[in-house]
């Protein structure tokens, strides 16, 4: 008999999935897939200890967003009116804020409610609570909050014309994840508490307002003198930090009848013929697991400030113009970003202690797309690529921290953001389809995301419908270990690591530059595909002391002339040189550090920069202190607030 973990704590209210069914698109959109019939008709609800919320007591449905932006204050003002409902005689709700000022709440008759804010968190912002009159049977009350954000609310960043690629107008754009959506929208903010919801953004009419829903107004509508608002719905129920916004000069240019790109005009020649394999990866997705099911699948290349490579938000990706290779050589960012589309979109992680199950899914995901736009080789590639990333990861981080399952109780969230949801939790998945073979498995993980659509996830739910419909027997059980993946540090014995036979020649390449100290001539880098590329730089003798050089200053700048690394355009590449130049002190390439990071805030590099540069004593820290300074003020919060910990700034 198969042992069967039981649920964590939850309250299943017997509540439909409101906005669930889809309605047919209007402008730009076209029309949406309906839900599929399995789709479950309760929602789990589980304790969630980053948010204030209560859902099992009252617990929203529908955001509608009335919004004006003003680039001259920073902040956005107007109306969240809130659909909501609650447990019979319930007659408060309590919401999730930070750094917002909450002017007044009315009722749907425009009636004053009463409100009062709690103590404030550093890491969870405020309680909001609302008090009603008690609610009955089956009733669904509407709240509206009239309120406006702060210039340092944490999800926004509002840029100058001069930090834009045009160099003419502001730009301000959104990153809701983990929990900062509630610096600007006021409500229940954990991903556990899907939502439907639609907006209404005014902003200057020189700019366009974009976000991740359906948009209703192809060209806007007048606002008053030189202002135009813009319309948006979202009728799938998504996690609130999936709800996302930008503004500013944008155009667009499909890629095919479902996808297009957005982004500033000097950029869009470039971002389109950077982004045409997206057409084929949808169609690829589709094949392996499944509907597309939220329309069109777009993406938003930003400013470089944007702090991640890529955000799934739904019908609407933002990503970092880092991609932008010349050569679609980094393309697998779009692929990762499209699978969350099923595995974070559709099937949402509960809890952030569940981080795993949105990106551990969605490498895996991200790897079998690779594989059938562009062969088994390059997946393999990519697959050797995360492995080594995910070494170097679980030696730093303490051991706690090397389990799936993690425990960020009193912590901030954006600590479980590390390679170990990513590639530990895809390395599970690999192994589960290596043991059970690929075609059980993928009947297996396609069902997984039907019946299971517009749903909370935890890992516990996981188990339980693995072990309902894939893992039956005892013997497969002990052969998968599940169990030691999920709850234990470090990577369990069943792991086979990925070999990548064509990085064979590269680390033979690496090994006679690095270790013999050969001529950087006789490497081959010319024929050498980005990602072999990578796999060179990335080379560090075995058994190496931490702080040990094991370049020359002679061999560094060998290094750095023949391969020409001080005119690389390769984001990928040019970090990995600096971090090599970074761990040798190499004066040389100060400069290029510099502009490095002065013209782009993606925290994939420059976190582990700053922290490379803070590791070198004096040396280092008095570069990144004066770098910092500069940098600064052109970083995302999400960046700022990670660098900060790293330099000894207070954090806000």
């Amino acid at each position: 008999m198969i042992r069967k973990l039981g649920l964590v704590s939850t309250i299943a209210l017997a509540t439909a999935l409101g906005g669930c069914a889809m309605t047919p698109g209007l402008g730009s959109g076209s029309d949406l897939p309906a839900v599929p019939a399995s789709a479950p008709a309760r929602v789990d609800y589980v304790r969630d200890v980053h948010s204030h919320a209560r859902p099992e007591i009252a617990r929203v449905k529908h955001v509608a967003l009335d919004l004006t932006t003003d680039f001259a204050t920073g902040t956005l003002s107007g109306t969240a009116a809130l659909d909501i409902t609650a447990e019979p005689g319930a007659n408060e709700i309590i919401l999730d804020v930070r750094n917002l000022d909450i002017q007044d709440v009315r009722d749907a008759s425009g009636a004053p409610l009463q409100f009062q804010t709690g103590a404030d968190d550093p890491n969870l912002g405020q309680p909001l609570t609302i008090r009603f009159p008690a609610i009955a049977p089956g009733e669904q009350r509407r709240i509206v909050i009239r309120y406006a954000t702060r210039p340092e609310a944490a999800a926004l960043q509002w840029l100058t014309p001069a930090q834009t690629a045009g160099g003419r107008q502001p730009y301000m754009f959104s990153q809701g994840q983990a929990i900062l959506t509630r610096t600007w929208v006021p409500t229940q903010d954990s991903p556990g508490i899907r939502q439907t919801w639609d907006a209404r953004i005014v902003a200057p009419s020189d700019l366009k307002v974009v976000m991740s829903a359906e948009g209703l107004t192809a060209n806007g509508e007048p606002a008053g003198p030189g202002m135009t608002a813009w319309r948006f719905r979202m009728t799938n129920p998504v996690p609130p930090y999936l709800i996302a916004i930008g503004v500013g000069d944008v155009a667009f240019q499909a890629i095919d009848e479902r996808t297009g790109v957005w982004t500033e005009p000097s950029m869009l020649a470039a971002a389109h013929a950077e982004m045409v394999p997206t057409a084929e990866m949808v169609d690829a997705a589709e094949a392996l697991y499944g509907p597309y099911l939220w329309g069109r699948y777009d993406l938003l290349i930003l400013p470089p400030s944007f702090p991640f490579g890529g955000m799934e938000n739904p019908r609407l990706t933002f990503a970092t113009p880092t991609i932008i290779a010349g050569d679609q050589s980094l393309v697998s960012l779009v692929a990762h970003e499209l699978a969350h589309s099923w595995s974070g979109n559709l099937v949402t992680n509960a809890t952030w202690d569940d981080f795993w199950l949105n990106e551990g899914f969605t490498v895996y995901f991200e790897n079998r797309i690779m594989e059938a736009v562009y062969g088994r080789d390059r997946a393999l590639m990519l697959k050797s690529l995360g492995w080594g990333d995910l070494q170097s990861t679980l030696a730093d981080l303490p051991a706690a921290d090397t389990r799936l399952k993690l425990d960020l109780a009193g912590r901030d969230p954006d600590e479980g953001l590390t390679d170990v949801a990513y590639e530990k939790g895809a390395a599970l998945l690999f192994t589960i389809e290596r043991t059970v073979g690929r075609e059980r498995f993928d009947a297996w993980l396609k069902g997984y995301f039907e019946r299971n659509a517009f749903r909370p996830m935890t890992t516990e739910m996981f188990l339980e419908d693995i072990r309902t419909h894939l893992v039956t027997t005892q013997a497969l059980e002990d052969q998968l270990m599940m169990d030691a993946w999920i709850y234990q540090p470090g990577m369990p014995s069943n792991w086979v690591p990925p070999v990548s036979g064509a990085f064979a020649p590269v680390d033979a390449a690496a090994r006679a530059f690095f270790a013999d100290k050969g001529p950087a001539l006789a490497v081959p880098w010319a024929g050498w595909s980005t990602q072999e590329r990578q796999r060179f730089l990335a080379w560090r003798p075995e058994g190496r002391a931490a702080g040990a050089d094991w370049l020359s200053p002679a061999q560094l700048a060998d290094l750095e002339s023949t391969l020409k690394l001080r005119e690389e355009g390769n984001a990928e590449l040019v970090f990995a040189w600096l971090q090599i130049a970074v761990q040798h002190r190499y004066q040389p390439a100060v400069p290029t550090l510099e502009k490095f990071l002065t013209t782009m805030g993606r925290r994939k590099f420059v976190l582990p920069l700053f922290t490379s540069l803070w590791a070198e004593g004096d040396w280092g820290r008095s570069i990144a202190t004066q770098l910092y300074a500069r940098a600064r003020p052109g970083y995302h919060p999400v960046t700022t607030n990670s660098i900060d910990a790293v330099v000894g700034r207070p954090r806000g």
